[in-house]
């Protein structure tokens, strides 16, 4: 057992050059163009699941914020198909950086607050001051609602690193604790086996949770700002 539980996250390296930005492009492999007139089952369940899920997402956008639907579609299969990689044995999860993460959230957040500031100039500044308020108190919330603006894109990056480190430290520790305990008792390791695969399913579905709730967060923005 490795004794140290962040190793994993560390950025991989080969012959001394590191290579994320290899891992970061493999996922692109999985969602192939489709080049025929009948797509097999995988490509026509894959289309279905984008319509559905551009659908839903883009129900609530007029006409100028439907324009950012490719942007949004790419960023959910980008984070999810991230987050899954993250779960092959021996692999490293590029969402765990928060680097990364600030890298996808501060660009995101950046347009849609120009395109608000630009289409909706008097809109975008009269969140900044709620009608009725106090004359003592807008100062003070000006400041408060200008903070809230900058704080946006970090609650995306920090939400997503944190849910996605969290699952993985945790599949981590009880992994370790199934192996230490198969000498000692075999009757706690099958118990600390099934807790490790029930684990393992959740994470699955907390991948596609994250990927769903970083690119609606990023629609709200949107939709707020158009």
């Amino acid at each position: 057992m490795n004794e140290n539980l962040f190793a994993s996250f560390a950025t991989p390296t080969m012959m001394g050059l590191p290579i994320a930005v290899l891992i970061v492009m493999f996922p692109s492999i999985l969602f192939p163009s489709p080049n025929r007139l009948i797509n097999n089952r995988l490509i026509s369940i894959q289309q279905w699941l984008i319509q559905l899920t551009s659908k839903q997402m883009l129900t609530i956008h007029n006409q100028k914020g439907r324009t950012w639907a490719l942007m949004l579609m790419s960023l959910i299969l980008f984070i999810g198909s991230t987050n899954f990689l993250g779960l092959l044995p021996h692999s490293f999860t590029p969402t765990t950086q928060l680097s990364m993460n600030l890298g996808m959230a501060i660009p995101l957040w950046a347009g849609t607050v120009i395109t608000g500031f630009r289409h909706k100039t008097k809109a975008s500044l009269a969140h900044f001051l709620p009608q009725g308020t106090p004359l003592p108190l807008i100062p003070m919330l000006v400041i408060i609602e200008t903070i809230s603006l900058f704080i946006q894109p970090m609650a995306l990056a920090v939400r997503l690193t944190a849910n996605i480190t969290a699952g993985h430290l945790l599949i981590h520790l009880i992994g370790g604790a199934t192996l230490a305990l198969i000498n000692i008792s075999a009757t706690t390791a099958l118990i600390t086996f099934m807790i490790l695969v029930l684990l393992t399913i959740l994470e699955f579905a907390v991948a596609l949770i994250q990927a769903y709730v970083f690119t609606l967060l990023v629609s709200l923005y949107l939709h707020d700002n158009t």
